[in-house]
């Protein structure tokens, strides 16, 4: 009897199940948007899947969770349906590049930690954060056969939460583009459309939340790669306060501090969730985020008050903004009115080719030192054989920068945080388009490339306005608020005040309650 109910928790909802596979029922048909196909499910895993499959959608990270924590489904239930999940979808979204079922179902047969995400699968970018004996290839050749003998500071915390890591996602070649098109793994593909770009660099990620692979997926932010896939996928994204989540222990930051990690997801609470798992300095780090006033899932549902927010259409490094992105943020802003926030037109104040040119010799300068450091471990040259065009590149790049080039880019960065940070003096919050285009077809940018600049204009259209906010370290998040008239959606980014996640996350969840996003 036991069994019979908790199986049922899984096919009571037979109408339900027709219409989600009605809606996605033409994931090959590259003609319609619209994705997933029941044709194949049906043939390789029958009807009791597909009751499954509809019920699993129901829920977000925190969802399932309880539903474990009642004994109303077994984690290693849950698990089964994730990796079926991923064996009917992968093929077309080509999302998931590394399968981890055995170490998962050992993790669950040993007994899983009490946590918040206790039996919960979760999937993890195959770009620095690293799990003992799996490779992390971070989208490249040269790095396809690292294997780590360690976890990373994050990958033990997100364990302890309960969460039961299943796989690793496709990233772009060492982060570098916002798209996601590795010659290593090939393109994963907007479940959206299959044509269009999933951005990058956690485009992996958020193509498997997307598809309905999880609710939830880990992620990193070095210029946008949290904010922009979930711009172009329809997902809740949100970029951290510099250092609020451990780079440890095997580096201390990521590109100069512009990095930092945390997840894409389909609700507001569940970010907040994994906010509050992963959090907080490791030992010896560097510097780490001033310390929240408390939970972050505590503020989900809090009112946030009148806010003063800024409402600005201008890109931050000179791209050419489209009109859909311009109108989709001064939607947003007439959101945030209607909610009683006084919005008024504003930007901050920074000098952008100086930011752009600093940000540059970042990116190359450590590219360069990733390419040597990995040269010296295996005794084998970074060549154009083995790195992708862009790649090589970049670290070629770096022969014409020193040291001093480097020092002066780090007091840009610095001067671009103090600028941004007077902003907020009068501010609360920023609000933006979290792209300068729409989502852009499969393969922009193109890594391989044989011309720089035909790499670089898709490129700074993509972070014309998110990459400000990792010079200056501040959170931002983007927000799944429009579409345009071709069914794609158009995300809204919303910047606060350097370590204030609270109220980005108060009213994240408020407009999340006024236009819901997660049944579309």
């Amino acid at each position: 009897m036991a069994q019979a109910q908790k199986t049922s928790r899984f096919s009571k909802n037979s109408g339900k199940l027709r219409w989600n596979i009605s809606q996605l029922s033409n994931f090959l048909d590259t003609s319609n948007p619209c994705p997933v196909y029941s044709h194949h499910l049906e043939r390789s895993f029958g009807q009791e899947l597909m009751d499954r499959i509809s019920d699993f959608e129901k829920y977000d990270g925190l969802g399932l969770a309880d539903l474990v924590r009642r004994g109303e489904v077994k984690a290693i239930e849950l698990l089964e349906t994730v990796i079926r999940r991923i064996e009917a979808l992968n093929p077309k979204v080509n999302a998931v590049v590394t399968r981890m079922y055995d170490q998962a179902r050992a993790a669950i047969a040993a007994g899983l930690p009490v946590g918040p995400f206790t039996g919960v699968p979760y999937f993890l970018k195959g770009l620095h954060l690293l799990y003992a004996g799996v490779p992390t290839t971070y989208g490249s050749r040269f790095f396809a056969d690292f294997v780590p003998d360690h976890d990373s500071t994050m990958t033990v915390r997100l364990k302890r939460a309960g969460l039961v890591i299943c796989a690793k996602t496709n990233t772009p070649e060492f982060g570098q583009a916002t798209g996601t098109d590795p010659v290593l793994f090939g393109s994963t593909r907007n479940p959206w459309n299959p044509n269009i770009s999933c951005g990058g660099s956690s485009g992996g990620a958020a193509a498997a939340v997307a598809a309905g692979m999880v609710p939830m997926a880990h992620a990193t932010d070095g210029g946008g790669s949290i904010r922009i896939p979930a711009s172009c996928c329809a997902l809740f994204g949100l970029k951290p306060t510099r250092a609020r989540t451990p780079y440890g222990p095997d580096m201390g930051e990521g590109w100069s501090g512009a990095a930092v990690g945390h997840a894409v997801t389909r609700s507001v609470r569940d970010s907040a969730a994994l906010l509050d798992v992963t959090a907080g300095p490791d030992v010896g780090d560097p510097y780490w985020a001033p310390p929240p006033a408390g939970s972050f899932l505590e503020e989900v549902g809090l009112d946030p008050g009148k806010l003063r927010i800024a409402l600005c259409t201008v890109s931050f490094n000179g791209s050419p903004v489209d009109r859909v992105c311009i109108d989709a943020a001064q939607n947003a802003a007439r959101l945030c009115q209607s909610l009683g926030h006084p919005v008024e037109e504003a930007q901050p104040q920074v000098d952008g080719a100086e930011l752009r040119e600093a940000q540059r010799v970042i990116v190359i300068s450590s590219i360069r030192a990733t390419l040597d450091a990995r040269a010296r471990v295996t005794g084998k040259s970074w060549t154009e054989e083995n790195v992708e065009r862009m790649t090589y590149a970049s670290a070629k790049g770096a022969d014409s920068v020193n040291g001093a080039d480097y020092a002066r880019s780090i007091q840009a960065i610095h001067r671009a945080g103090r600028q941004v940070g007077r902003f907020f003096e009068k501010y609360d919050v920023l609000l933006t388009p979290t792209l300068a285009c729409a989502p852009l077809p499969l393969g922009q940018p193109d890594m391989m490339a044989t011309d720089v600049e035909v790499f670089r204009d898709p490129l700074m259209r993509t972070i014309g306005f998110t990459s400000l906010f990792n010079a200056a370290g501040n959170p931002a998040m983007s927000v799944p608020l429009h579409w345009n008239d071709a069914g794609l959606p158009i995300g809204i980014q919303f910047a606060g005040r350097f370590g204030d996640e609270a109220t980005l996350l108060r009213l994240a969840a408020q407009l999340e309650k006024a236009r819901p996003w997660a049944g579309r």
